[in-house]
């Protein structure tokens, strides 16, 4: 199965996200998203946020209500397994079929907004340093243009 964007998720302020068809990318993110705390979210440095699909499969089996968007991430991206994800760190980049080209720049640490995704509100269960490799990802704007939804992209490991 190819690498594809499962859902495009923006929002005014706050979560859930809600989806998108499509969306023009710049340095500083998605049209028509905005964050509430841009001390910790937003910015050229974490213009968007990442989340596959196969992680959401993995917790919704745990018992967690989670689903695309609901923990602010922009792109939710099929076709990438648990272990692949892993295998993402800073500088790994993604490139999208329409052009649009971004690079891994952090992991995101959760807060407690997200926590209603969770079981037990245990929204420190896609924290980096207490589950590596199931984060959400942020990520700068290489190149910017519109991104949609069932678009293909391939990842390139960080150099």
């Amino acid at each position: 199965m190819p690498a594809t964007v499962h859902q495009i998720s923006i929002s005014s302020g706050g979560v859930p996200k809600l989806p998108v068809p499509s969306a023009k990318v710049s340095i500083q993110g998605l049209e028509g998203d905005w964050q509430n705390d841009r001390r910790y979210h937003g910015g050229p440095e974490r213009a968007v946020c990442l989340f596959p699909l196969s992680l959401i499969k993995l917790l919704n089996s745990e018992g967690h209500p989670i689903a695309p968007g609901t923990i602010g991430e922009n792109l939710t991206l099929a076709g990438v397994s648990v272990e692949d994800w892993a295998k993402l760190v800073p500088g790994s980049r993604l490139i999208f079929s329409g052009g649009v080209q971004l690079e891994v720049v952090s992991y995101s640490n959760p807060c407690s907004k997200i926590r209603n995704s969770f079981r037990d509100l245990e929204f420190l269960r896609v924290r980096e340093d207490l589950h590596p490799g199931q984060s959400r990802l942020y990520s700068r704007v290489l190149k910017e243009g519109s991104i949609a939804t069932g678009e293909t992209f391939a990842i390139e490991s960080a150099r």
